[in-house]
C-alpha cells in the first residue's frame, strides 16, 4: 500500500512538481541575495531615529517599509512625482533604487499559481500535496529499506539508480516535508479557510485634531526597534483626521499626528503568528539559512523524479513477457512470481520456457494472484519470490501470506519454493523463508526441499533446476542469460602459481588495466571505476553465462587482479589456468557494494579461506591510513598455498595490516580458520566492542563454520552474527 502511495503521485504529478521545486529552488536565492545587498540597522536604532533621518532628506516621504531581510525602502513624492529607494539606515539617504525585480515577479507567479489565477493556485496545491504524500511515504520506505528508523543512514546495496533515489531521499525529505506542509497551509490561508485575517485595531483615544509633530518625539516611535518594524506610513498633512500606521511584529496601530499619541492597538492573533512563522518557513523571508536549505533540498525533486523514473521503468521492463502462457485452469505447473524490480521475472522466464520444451503446460502469474480454486489441472506449484527491504513481500507478491494464511487447508498439489536474495542483507529470502514456513505450518506438501538464490547466480538456479527436475522426472536445464554488459579485453601481464603440492592449483592472475576513455574516466564508469570486492564478470567460451571472481584489486593500484582456483572440469577456470602473459580474455564489471569495508577508524576483521584471500588482500592493500585489520587466513600448507605471503610481510611492516593469524589444514597442527577464531577469541570479543566490522570471503562451508564460531564467541557478550549482520557490521561473499 504505501508503495503504491508513493509510487502514482509521483508519476502523475512528477512535470508539476518539478516545475514546483525549480522555481521555488530559485525563489530560495532572493532572500539571501537581499540579506547581502542591505545595509541593516543598528540593533538600538529606533523607529523615531529612522523616520527623521528620512524626512529630514525627503520631506513628503509617504510610507517606510522594511523587509524580513532588514532591507529598508522609502516612498515619497518629489516634483509631483512618486519615489522610492533603498535607504541606508545609518544615514536616512537612498543608496539604490527600488524598482521590483520582474524576473522574481514572473517567477513568483509561476511559482505560486501558475499564471492561471485562482485556477492555477489550486493546481499548485495538489502538487503540494502530492509532495507531502511522497515525502511521508518515501519517508516510511525509506526506513522499511535501511531496516528501522535508528538505521536511516545505514549502507545501501542495490542499483545505482535505488540508491542514489533513497540517498537524496535521506537528506532532502525533512526540507520536501516543510515545504509541501507549510505550501497547503499558506494556500489555505489564500481562500480564507482559517481565522488569519487581520482585525480591526481598537481605538483608544480620541484624534487631537493637531498636525506636525516630530516624528523624532513620538514615545511609541521611540520605543520601537527598527528590527521589529514592518511599516510606517505618514498621514496626509491636509487632513487633520488622518494618523500615522505603524505595523509591527507585534500588531498594528494609529498614533496620533499631532501628539504621537497612540489612537488605536491590535496585537497579533495566535492564528497570524503562527501563518507568519508557516510563510518564513516556506519562503526564507527572515531566515535566510532555512530559505537556502529548503532551497537545496528542493532540488532533489528532480533528481528523484528522474531516478525513481528509471525505477518505476525498469519495473516495467521487468513485467513477464511469457510466451505460451497457458490459463490457470488448464496448465499442469503452476508458477507464482514474487518480483520487486523485475529480475525475478527473468528467471521466471527461463524456468516456463524449459518447462515448455519438456512437454508440460506451464501458467506463470504474480503470487498476488495466488487463488488454488482456479488450479483445477495442477500438478505442482512452484513459486520464485525475492525480498523486499528488510524481510518484506515484494510488489508483485502484495497479500500473498494473507490470502495462504486464509485458506482453510493447504493446496492439495505440493509445493517447489525458491527464494532471491543476497547474502549481504541481514534479511536474506526472509520473504520467502516467511512462506516456506507458513507453508510447512499448513502442511503443503514440499516437492523439494526449500532452497535459495544469492545474487541472481545463475548457478545456483542450474542447481536448483537439476533437483527439480529430478523430482518431476524430466531432463530440466535451466540456463539462465542474463543481459549482459559489454565486454572488455583483458591482457594478462603476470601470474603465481600455488598449491600445486597440495592438489589445489590456484593462481593470482594480474591483467592491465584497459585503455578507457575520457568521459568514463570522468564519470567513474566501468573501468573507469572499480574497488577490491568488486565482481569481473567473465563468460568462458563455450558457456552461456558468466562466471564471476572478486576483485584483488582497486583502480588506484592501476591493474586488475583476481585469484582463481582450478577445478577439475571448470570451464572457466581451466581456460583461465591456460592464460600466459600477454593473452586476453573478455570481461565485464559488477559492483559489490555490499562488500566494501566502509571508512572509519574502526577495526577490521577479514577472514578468508583460499581464494577467498583476494578481496580481502585489496582491503589491507588499500589501507594507506592504518586502519586496525586483523587477518584470519585459511589454507592448505603454508610452502604451498600461502597466497599474497610476501606482500602480507611487508604490508605489516608498513602498517596496513595490523595482524596476520594463518590456519593450515595441513600443517604441522592442523587447524582451520574458525578454529583460528576460537582461539582468539577474547581478542575478537574486545575488538567487537570496540566497534570492529567481520568480512568473510570464501566457500559456503568455511562461512557456515565462521558463523558457528562466532555465534560462540559472542554469546557471553549477548551479541550474534544475525544482530552484527542487522548493524551491518557482519558481511559475507560466499560461493
Amino acid at each position: 500500500m504505501m508503495r503504491a502511495l508513493h509510487r502514482w503521485p509521483g508519476l502523475v504529478a512528477a512535470l508539476l512538481l518539478i516545475v514546483l521545486s525549480l522555481s521555488g529552488a530559485v525563489l530560495s536565492l532572493f532572500p539571501a541575495a537581499e540579506r547581502l545587498t542591505s545595509p541593516q540597522a543598528a540593533a538600538t536604532l529606533s523607529v523615531a531615529d529612522l523616520a527623521a533621518r528620512i524626512e529630514a532628506l525627503h520631506p513628503q516621504v509617504e510610507q517606510i517599509r522594511r523587509s524580513p531581510s532588514g532591507r529598508i525602502t522609502a516612498y515619497w513624492f518629489e516634483d509631483g512625482a512618486p519615489r522610492a529607494a533603498i535607504i541606508d539606515p545609518a544615514t536616512g539617504q537612498g543608496i539604490a533604487a527600488a524598482d521590483p525585480n520582474l524576473f522574481q515577479r514572473w517567477l513568483t507567479n509561476l511559482h505560486r499559481s501558475l499564471f492561471l489565477g485562482d485556477g492555477g493556485r489550486m493546481a499548485m496545491a495538489a502538487g503540494a500535496a502530492a509532495m507531502l504524500v511522497l515525502a511521508l511515504s518515501g519517508a516510511g520506505l525509506v526506513a522499511r529499506r535501511a531496516g528501522g528508523w535508528r538505521r536511516w543512514f545505514a549502507p545501501l546495496r542495490g542499483p545505482l539508480a535505488g540508491r542514489l533515489h533513497v540517498e537524496i531521499a535521506r537528506v532532502a525529505v525533512v526540507g520536501l516535508f516543510l515545504s509541501s506542509a507549510t505550501a497547503l497551509w499558506m494556500t489555505a490561508s489564500t481562500f480564507d479557510l482559517l481565522p488569519d485575517r487581520p482585525i480591526s485595531p481598537a481605538f483608544l483615544n480620541e484624534a487631537s485634531g493637531q498636525t506636525g509633530a516630530s516624528v523624532a518625539a513620538m514615545d511609541r516611535l521611540k520605543q520601537t526597534s527598527v528590527a521589529e518594524l514592518r511599516s510606517l506610513s505618514f498621514p496626509d498633512l491636509g487632513d487633520v483626521t488622518d494618523s500615522f500606521t505603524l505595523k509591527t511584529d507585534r500588531g498594528t496601530g494609529y498614533l496620533d499626528q499631532g501628539t504621537g499619541a497612540v489612537l488605536a492597538w491590535s496585537d497579533l492573533t495566535g492564528w497570524q503568528r503562527i501563518s507568519e512563522t508557516i510563510y518564513m518557513l516556506h519562503t526564507g523571508q527572515g531566515a535566510v539559512a532555512l530559505g537556502l536549505f529548503l532551497g537545496l533540498m528542493a532540488l532533489g525533486v528532480p533528481a528523484m523524479a528522474g531516478t525513481g523514473f528509471a525505477l518505476w521503468l525498469a519495473g516495467r521492463r521487468g513485467r513477464p513477457r511469457i510466451r505460451g502462457n497457458v490459463a490457470a485452469g488448464h496448465a499442469e505447473t503452476i508458477l507464482l512470481v514474487g518480483s520487486e524490480g523485475g529480475s525475478t521475472w527473468g528467471f521466471a522466464a527461463t524456468l516456463h520456457a524449459a518447462l515448455s520444451a519438456a512437454g508440460q503446460t506451464v501458467h506463470a502469474a504474480q503470487m498476488s494472484a495466488f487463488d488454488p480454486a482456479r488450479y483445477r489441472q495442477a500438478r505442482r506449484i512452484l513459486i520464485l519470490a525475492a525480498t523486499y527491504g528488510d524481510g518484506d513481500a515484494p510488489a508483485s507478491a502484495r497479500g500473498f501470506l494473507d490470502r495462504l494464511r486464509a485458506l482453510p487447508t493447504a493446496p492439495s498439489v505440493p509445493l517447489a519454493m525458491l527464494g532471491f536474495g543476497d547474502r549481504g542483507f541481514a534479511a536474506y529470502c526472509a520473504f520467502a523463508q516467511a512462506v516456506a514456513e507458513m507453508a510447512a505450518a499448513k502442511g503443503w506438501h514440499q516437492l523439494i526441499p526449500f532452497d535459495t538464490v544469492d545474487r541472481q547466480s545463475p548457478q545456483d538456479f542450474v542447481r536448483w533446476g537439476c533437483t527439480l527436475g529430478a523430482a518431476m522426472d524430466i531432463d530440466l536445464v535451466l540456463e539462465h542469460q542474463p543481459v549482459l554488459p559489454t565486454a572488455l579485453s583483458l591482457t594478462l601481464v603476470s601470474r603465481r602459481d600455488y598449491g600445486a603440492d597440495v592438489q589445489a592449483p590456484t593462481a593470482i592472475l594480474r591483467f592491465a588495466l584497459p585503455a578507457i576513455p575520457l568521459w568514463r574516466r570522468l564519470v567513474r564508469h566501468g573501468f573507469g571505476r572499480f574497488r577490491a570486492g568488486d565482481l569481473l564478470g567473465i563468460l568462458p567460451a563455450g558457456a552461456t553465462v558468466p562466471r564471476f571472481y572478486s576483485l584483488a584489486s582497486d583502480r588506484r593500484d592501476g591493474f586488475v587482479e583476481i585469484v582463481v582456483k582450478k577445478h577439475p572440469g571448470g570451464l572457466c577456470s581451466s581456460q583461465l589456468f591456460a592464460l600466459e602473459p600477454g593473452g586476453t580474455i573478455n570481461t565485464f564489471l559488477r559492483r559489490n557494494p555490499g562488500f566494501y569495508p566502509g571508512r572509519g577508524p574502526a577495526p577490521l576483521i577479514l577472514i578468508g579461506a583460499g581464494t577467498g584471500i583476494g578481496p580481502l588482500a585489496g582491503f589491507v592493500r588499500a589501507n594507506t591510513g592504518h586502519r586496525p585489520i586483523h587477518l584470519f587466513f585459511g589454507m592448505r600448507h603454508p610452502d604451498s598455498d600461502l597466497l599474497y605471503g610476501e606482500e602480507l610481510s611487508d604490508w605489516q611492516r608498513e602498517g596496513r595490516l595490523r595482524r596476520l593469524v594463518p590456519a593450515c589444514s595441513r600443517g604441522r597442527m592442523p587447524r582451520y580458520v574458525q578454529d583460528a577464531l576460537r582461539e582468539e577469541a577474547a581478542g575478537i570479543t574486545r575488538l567487537i566492542a570496540r566497534g570492529a566490522r567481520i568480512m568473510v570471503c570464501g566457500g559456503r562451508d568455511m562461512a557456515a563454520g565462521v558463523s558457528a564460531a562466532l555465534t560462540d564467541i559472542l554469546a557471553p557478550a549477548g551479541l550474534t552474527p544475525a544482530l552484527l549482520k542487522a548493524q551491518g557490521r557482519y558481511v559475507e561473499d560466499v560461493y
